[in-house]
């Protein structure tokens, strides 16, 4: 069985790396939206044209971000959504949503102090995890029955 995961969230830190690094060996492929900040920021206008407006800026980033991350949680078997300490990420939460509306199976990763307001978040995940190394445990469960060592 081969694992599509989809790893949404929070750009600041090394969690992608960490879940990946720690995969390796797995039958998974990852997936995820653009990570370079001023990338994403800045596709819009730079693929269609400049905005006077910040709203139409954003907006036309937006819309192209949305092509890439529709599709990664189209094909994803289990989405990984990282909310992260230093912003809110309001675009990790619709892509909960979203995922969960798909039917996916939504893996949160998420400090302690975020539980109270990601509650409703959580109560549609299948897990909840604290740091990337326990995400790696579900994904090694999930393919081979095998419990962290």
């Amino acid at each position: 069985m081969t694992l599509n995961v989809y790893l949404s969230g929070e750009i600041h830190t090394d969690w992608r790396e960490r879940i990946i690094a720690g995969a390796e060996g797995l039958d998974v492929t990852f997936s995820a939206p653009v990570t370079d900040h001023a990338a994403s920021d800045d596709c819009g206008v730079a693929i269609l044209g400049a905005e006077d407006s910040k709203y139409w800026h954003d907006h036309k980033g937006a819309m192209l971000n949305a092509i890439r991350t529709r599709k990664g949680l189209a094909d994803a078997d289990v989405v990984v959504v990282r909310f992260g300490d230093k912003y809110k990420q309001w675009n990790a939460a619709f892509d909960a949503g979203y995922a969960a509306a798909l039917g996916k199976a939504l893996v949160i990763l998420q400090p302690p102090e975020h539980d109270h307001a990601l509650k409703e978040v959580d109560a549609a995940a299948l897990a909840v995890a604290r740091e990337p190394e326990q995400v790696v445990d579900v994904l090694r469960y999930v393919l081979t029955g095998a419990l962290p060592r």
